[in-house]
């Protein structure tokens, strides 16, 4: 099997293992709600109906602009299959770049979580002409890895800053999907 398509394969098993463990805790959790309200230590502010939370619409999903991560996850560790039998940790990550090399990238999420990845000959990088060599210190990445023996290699990074700049250059809104 081709490189390419074994990131493919886990990647998908990444979504789909998400995707269940989200859709299994708000079964579990709407079958287990307390009807009896419980007490507030501070007064809630009202809510307008359809008011949009901060962060507005495509908050959550995947990435830092909703392509990785359930919900808006800043960074987590879970277990999948791995091909040809046996088990592997992932961890995924969004937030700020601190520290990058050739090597090695540092980043830093909102609520201060703060992990190096290794960066292999391997790792996918979705920057501009120069992979990681673009990526600069302060710039919003969301990154995949592979950990094994306390090690974190980063097999996909995606640079959300690189991206929005060059599509702002093609006249896209977003970034080129």
């Amino acid at each position: 099997m081709k490189l390419s398509e074994k990131r493919w394969r886990i990647l998908g098993t990444v979504a789909a293992v998400a995707v269940t463990t989200t859709a299994g805790g708000v079964a579990w959790a709407a079958t287990n709600a307390d009807p009896t309200p419980s007490p507030s230590a501070s007064p809630s502010t009202p809510s307008t109906p359809n008011q949009q939370q901060p962060g507005g619409p495509g908050k959550g999903g995947f990435g830092h602009r909703g392509e990785f991560g359930v919900g808006g996850a800043l960074h987590g560790e879970f277990v999948v299959p791995k091909d040809g039998g046996g088990y592997q940790t992932i961890a995924t990550q969004q937030g700020d770049v601190t520290a990058v090399s050739t090597d090695s990238i540092t980043v830093k999420s909102a609520d201060g979580y703060s992990r190096t990845y290794t960066v292999a000959a391997e790792t996918l990088v979705n920057s501009a002409r120069d992979g990681i060599a673009s990526i600069k210190t302060g710039s919003k990445v969301s990154v995949s890895a592979v950990v094994a023996n306390n090690t974190a290699t980063a097999t996909t990074i995606d640079d959300g800053t690189a991206r929005d700049a060059a599509g702002q250059k093609w006249g896209f809104k977003h970034g080129p999907r």
